[in-house]
């Protein structure tokens, strides 16, 4: 199976997105410059090629851009390649996508609505290992009581409430 990439300008810097024959494999949060984000992206998938985008990564790459100028996007219609994903996890990004922007959800929220409140721990373990950002909005789910709780990609915390912020989430 065959990877390609593409690289795109934010608000927020150079994002990217990786996609197969089967949907897309892989998004990039936003990094400081182009070198960086291609850095990251061919650091995680070697062997992808930068290409053209076909039409509905080209929908995605702008439906990506307005969300993060501020437009309330929902990427529910995006295809993702989760082929390779546990099955925990892909029930924990479904119910993940489920949430619009500017809308937070609790670890322990996500896991009810799997079934099994006891997976709260789990589900955030699920959320740190997410390849595909933004697409699965994993920023939207924050600890109990609306604390912050964990974020793996780069600036932490910080980019999960800039993200937030831009969405328009009201956070307690």
């Amino acid at each position: 199976m065959s990877i390609d990439y593409a690289l795109f300008d934010t608000a927020l810097g150079t994002a990217g997105v990786a996609w197969s024959d089967r949907g897309i494999v892989r998004t990039f949060l936003p990094e400081p410059n182009v070198q960086a984000t291609r850095a990251h992206l061919v650091r995680r998938l070697p062997g992808a090629r930068e290409a053209e985008p076909p039409d509905h990564v080209r929908r995605l790459i702008d439906d990506v851009v307005r969300l993060l100028g501020g437009d309330r996007v929902s990427l529910d219609w995006v295809t993702i390649d989760d082929a390779a994903v546990p099955e925990l996890d892909r029930r924990v990004y479904a119910a993940a996508r489920t949430i619009p922007p500017g809308t937070t959800r609790t670890y322990g929220e996500v896991a009810r609505l799997l079934g099994d409140a006891t997976l709260a721990r789990r589900v955030g373990e699920a959320l740190g290992r997410n390849p595909f950002p933004i697409v699965v909005p994993c920023h939207r789910v924050l600890a109990a009581g609306g604390r912050t709780g964990g974020f793996s990609a780069r600036g932490g915390t910080e980019t999960k409430m800039q993200l937030l912020r831009i969405e328009g989430a009201v956070l307690l």
